[in-house]
C-alpha cells in the first residue's frame, strides 16, 4: 500500500501535503514526492522518508495552493529516485500519484511503446499516466474523459489523483480497490487515503466507492462514474479527534497502541454488554437475527493478523454456540472456487476495512448468496459498506504498521 494525499483551495498547499505524508508515513516509508502547480508543475520526489524529501526540497520554491504527494512502499521497480510517485507523462501533460497494482501494464506498455512512447522508471504508474495523455491527445479531450476513457482500459487495483497541465486549476481522484476520502471544506478540498492527514481541517468527508471518479476544483466538486453516471455526493461526518492520531508522549505510535489496548477493549466493549454481564447487545446485526440463529456453517475470513483473530473466533464459536466454523485465508478463498451455501454466515475480519482480498472474498460470497457479515474498526471504509451487516470493533486509530487493532 501507498500514500496518497492531494489538496485545492485558498491555502498554501505544500504544509498541508507534507504535513499529511507524515501522518500517511505507515502506509510506505522507501520514497515520497510531490507535486505543486502554481503556473507550472514543480515535482520533487526522494528516496527515503519524508524527512528526506523535506531536506531535498530544502528552499526550493513550492508556492502554490494545489497540490498532490505520496509515499510509496514498492511493488513495481525498487526503491528509488526515479520509480518515487509523483510519474509525469512522457510530453509533460499529465501528473499522476497511485496506490494499487494495474495488473495488465506488461500489455499496455508494449501497446504504448508502439505508438513512440519511451519509459524511464519500472513502475506500472507511469504507464497508466501515459496511457491518459496518449487518449488526451489522439481524441482531443477534456482532462476528465482522458482520465475515464483510460480507467475503462485498466485491470487492475488503483486509488489515483490525477493534474493535467493544461487545467491546471483541477484534480482528478478516482478509486477501485484502493481507499481514497474527500475532505469537505470551505471552498478547498482534501484527498488522501485515509482520514488521518484530513481530520485536522474538516471533519466533513465524502468516501469514494469503486469506479467512483471526483473532479475537484477549489470551490467545487463534481462525482461521477468511470462510465460518467452522475452521483450525489455522500458527505459524512468523521467522529475522530485529532488527539487520537498523535503519539501523545509516546516514542511511536507502536508503543502508544500497546498502552492503549485496555481502553480500547472498554471502548469496544462499551454500551454492547449489560451491566449484569447477562445480555449482548449489537444492534448492528439485529436485522439479521434470525438468519445467524439458524445457522449450519460459518466461514471466517481475513488476512495476516485478522486471520489469527478468526482462528480464535473458531474455537470460541464452536465451544459455545456448537455451530461448525471454517477458517479461510481471504486471498486463498477467492481464488480456489470454493463451495458456498446459501444458509451459510461469512464473517470477514479486516481492521482498516479495506483489505483487497476480503473484500474479493466478500463479493464472491455474496453472488453466491450467503449472508456476509463485516468486523472492521474503521467507520466508513468499504467492507461495512460492501457487507449485509456488521459491528464495528471501536478499538481507535491504528497507525503502527504492525496490526495492534485486528482481535
Amino acid at each position: 500500500m501507498c500514500g496518497i494525499v492531494g489538496y485545492s483551495g485558498n491555502r498554501e498547499a505544500y504544509p498541508v501535503i507534507i504535513n499529511g505524508l507524515k501522518r500517511l508515513e505507515y502506509r510506505g516509508y522507501d520514497s515520497a514526492g510531490i507535486c505543486i502547480v502554481d503556473g507550472e508543475t514543480k515535482i520533487y520526489k526522494q528516496e527515503g522518508k519524508v524527512a528526506d524529501l523535506e531536506k531535498h526540497i530544502g528552499d526550493s520554491p513550492v508556492n502554490g495552493t494545489i497540490g498532490i504527494g505520496h509515499t510509496r512502499w514498492a511493488t513495481h521497480g525498487e526503491p528509488n529516485n526515479t520509480n518515487a510517485h509523483p510519474h509525469m507523462s512522457m510530453n509533460g501533460k499529465f501528473t499522476i500519484i497511485h496506490n494499487g497494482i494495474i495488473e495488465n501494464y506488461v500489455h499496455l506498455k508494449s501497446r504504448l511503446e508502439r505508438r513512440g512512447y519511451e519509459f524511464i522508471s519500472e513502475t506500472d504508474t507511469e504507464i497508466l499516466v501515459n496511457l491518459i495523455e496518449y487518449i488526451y491527445l489522439k481524441g482531443n479531450i477534456s482532462a476528465e474523459i482522458a482520465v475515464r476513457l483510460a480507467l475503462t482500459k485498466v485491470i487492475g487495483a488503483y486509488g489515483i489523483v490525477v493534474i493535467c497541465k493544461d487545467e491546471p486549476d483541477m484534480l482528478i481522484a478516482a478509486r477501485k480497490g484502493s481507499p481514497l476520502v474527500i475532505g469537505v471544506g470551505d471552498n478547498e478540498y482534501f484527498i488522501a487515503s485515509d482520514a488521518t492527514p484530513i481530520i485536522e481541517y474538516t471533519n466533513s468527508v465524502i468516501f469514494l466507492n469503486d469506479n467512483d471518479v471526483a473532479i475537484i476544483h477549489k470551490n467545487e466538486l463534481t462525482l461521477k462514474t468511470v462510465m460518467n453516471e452522475a452521483l450525489k455526493p455522500n458527505i459524512q461526518t468523521l467522529d475522530l479527534d485529532i488527539e487520537e492520531i498523535e503519539k501523545n508522549g509516546f516514542d511511536h505510535f507502536m508503543l502508544k497502541e500497546i498502552f492503549e489496548q485496555p481502553r480500547s477493549i472498554r471502548d469496544t466493549f462499551r454500551g454492547r454488554i449489560s451491566t449484569n454481564l447477562k445480555n449482548i447487545h449489537l444492534g448492528g446485526l439485529f436485522q439479521v437475527l434470525p438468519r445467524l440463529i439458524k445457522a449450519k456453517r460459518i466461514i471466517l475470513i481475513g488476512c495476516g493478523t485478522s486471520w489469527h483473530a478468526a482462528l480464535v473466533g473458531e474455537y470460541l464459536i464452536e465451544e459455545f454456540a456448537r455451530i461448525p466454523v471454517e477458517v479461510e485465508y481471504a486471498s486463498e478463498f477467492r481464488y480456489r472456487n470454493p463451495i458456498i451455501f446459501k444458509d451459510d454466515i461469512v464473517i470477514a475480519i479486516s481492521q482498516s476495512g479495506e483489505t483487497a482480498d476480503t473484500l474479493a472474498a466478500i463479493r464472491l460470497a455474496r453472488e453466491a448468496g450467503a449472508l456476509v457479515l463485516g468486523i472492521c474498526n474503521v467507520v466508513g471504509s468499504s467492507i461495512p459498506r460492501e457487507t449485509d451487516a456488521g459491528v464495528y470493533t471501536h478499538a481507535g486509530p491504528e497507525i503502527g504498521v504492525a496490526s495492534t487493532k485486528a482481535f
